[in-house]
């Protein structure tokens, strides 16, 4: 089927002239159609005559004068601007605001000829790994509609696995690339910091926890994607510049270091270090060497610096809402009123842990390519739960900390991909695997997803 091919396939039949963006347009709504009602990973869709009309003209443009994703349709996450569109936020206080500009890598994305379609699903506000909200309400998961697709960027990860769409954009503070790839057997990809800008708005010193990246089906498509999101801007202090990553180059051999549970500091649901491990094996058929390595850091420490920075960049961006309360979830109130009643000292120890995390990093990465950890702690939950409130009988004692596993990647802005690990557990559901490397080894994991891609699609 059309809409299950690759992007780099699809892109090649459009440059070959056998298949044309009306065409695939006509299929892209043919399946959104089919999948969506189900599944509710794509909101605020474009009106078909108008998507029809805009995939003809992009079959009129010479073939010299077309770009890298020339043709291509695309849903941006509801977290980010699209020009003419609706960006709710997932919140009822931004429910019919409309885009007035698109933000920078939306526009790198118009550039290379995608055309936008609508947006894709997003919690509230982003806030959790878990999609729904009051606006669109809940996307389901692929494999089962009635478990959590993951989040934040959990219908985009939905609307590619279903065929929806054939790339999509994600971001990723508290793994909302990787979890939602992993829960729902894609790719996710979080690069490092500064590799895809964000916005140059308020202050860009102190908040950069956050990413944004892509997602496919492939790693291959994941680089192509990268290519034309990413790019330095000299109003952000961490810019990088075009680096390009495609095409993608398999790693012949490297040393690779096995984190599981980080010591036990981690509680996992039965199944999931299983599962895991048994995916690293095709690393390691591939030449690869993986060790079990001890914790590097402890987990204790690199948490009370992220929950700490965390509500510290939440509240600067939801200080403009505090006189809304009545009209904030939970979550958001809780980071909002923790972030706004720190002292600058309580700041400065979490970032004192941060550095002595980055320290120990350091010397773990003199040793390893790149480490692996699981995508999740546990397998997709029920869809109408908030978050799960404890794993493996050990009580949660957040909203996020379930997703505790993504954090080390996360304070210190690694690349890590997300690859599909595998189904089990009780309920045969699925789990991914992250791949995490020293900043800058973007390509070098992504050519590693490649290769692991190719071994798994080979059994």
């Amino acid at each position: 089927m059309l809409c299950d091919r690759t992007a780099t396939e699809i892109l090649q039949d459009l440059a070959r002239g056998s298949l044309t963006a009306e065409a695939l347009m006509e299929a892209t709504l043919a399946r959104i159609a089919e999948r969506n009602p189900e599944l509710n990973a794509i909101v605020a869709l474009r009106p078909a005559e108008e998507l029809m009309a805009e995939a003809r003209a992009a079959d009129a443009v010479p073939m010299d004068e077309r770009g890298a994703l020339h043709g291509v349709p695309m849903a941006i996450k509801d977290l980010s601007n699209a020009k003419g569109l609706v960006c709710a936020q997932g919140s009822p206080i931004f429910a019919g605001q409309v885009a007035q500009d698109d933000d920078i890598f939306v526009a790198r994305l118009r550039a290379a000829g995608v055309i936008v379609i609508g947006k894709t699903n997003t919690p509230e506000f982003g806030l959790g790994s878990h999609t729904y909200n009051p606006v669109y309400g809940a996307t389901g998961n692929v494999v089962d509609p009635s478990r959590s697709a993951g989040g934040s960027s959990g219908g985009a990860a939905v609307a590619l696995a279903a065929g929806m769409v054939p790339l999509a954009d994600g971001s990723d503070m508290m793994g909302s690339l990787r979890n939602p790839a992993g829960w729902n057997e894609i790719y996710g990809f979080r690069p490092t910091w500064g590799w895809v800008p964000s916005e140059p708005v308020g202050d860009v010193f102190l908040h950069t926890l956050a990413s944004n990246g892509p997602m496919a089906r492939t790693p291959d498509d994941l680089a192509l994607l990268m290519d034309v999101m990413s790019g330095g801007d000299p109003r952000l202090p961490l810019h990088r510049g075009a680096e390009k990553v495609s095409p993608l180059s398999p790693p012949k051999s490297l040393r690779l270091g096995w984190l599981g549970d980080w010591g036990g500091a981690y509680p996992m649901e039965e199944g999931i270090l299983d599962t895991c491990e048994a995916a690293i094996a095709t690393l390691e058929g591939q030449g690869h060497q993986v060790d079990r390595l001890a914790p590097p850091y402890p987990a204790e420490k690199i948490w009370q610096s992220w929950i700490t920075l965390r509500s510290f960049a939440v509240a600067a961006g939801l200080r403009a809402l505090k006189d809304r309360r009545d009209q904030l979830k939970e979550a958001a109130l809780w980071e909002l009123d923790r972030g706004l009643g720190f002292s600058g000292q309580e700041v400065q120890e979490a970032s004192d842990l941060r550095a002595g995390w980055m320290r120990a990093a350091a010397r773990m990465f003199d040793s390893y390519d790149a480490v692996l950890l699981p995508s999740a702690q546990c397998w997709p939950f029920p869809v109408e739960w908030d978050y799960p409130k404890e794993i493996a009988g050990q009580a949660m004692d957040t909203y996020h900390r379930w997703m505790e596993v993504v954090v080390p990647a996360s304070l210190l802005g690694l690349p890590a991909l997300a690859v599909p690990a595998g189904r089990g557990g009780p309920d045969q559901l699925p789990i991914g695997l992250q791949i995490i490397g020293p900043h800058g080894s973007d390509a070098q994991i992504l050519g590693l997803g490649q290769g692991y891609h190719r071994a798994r699609s080979a059994t």
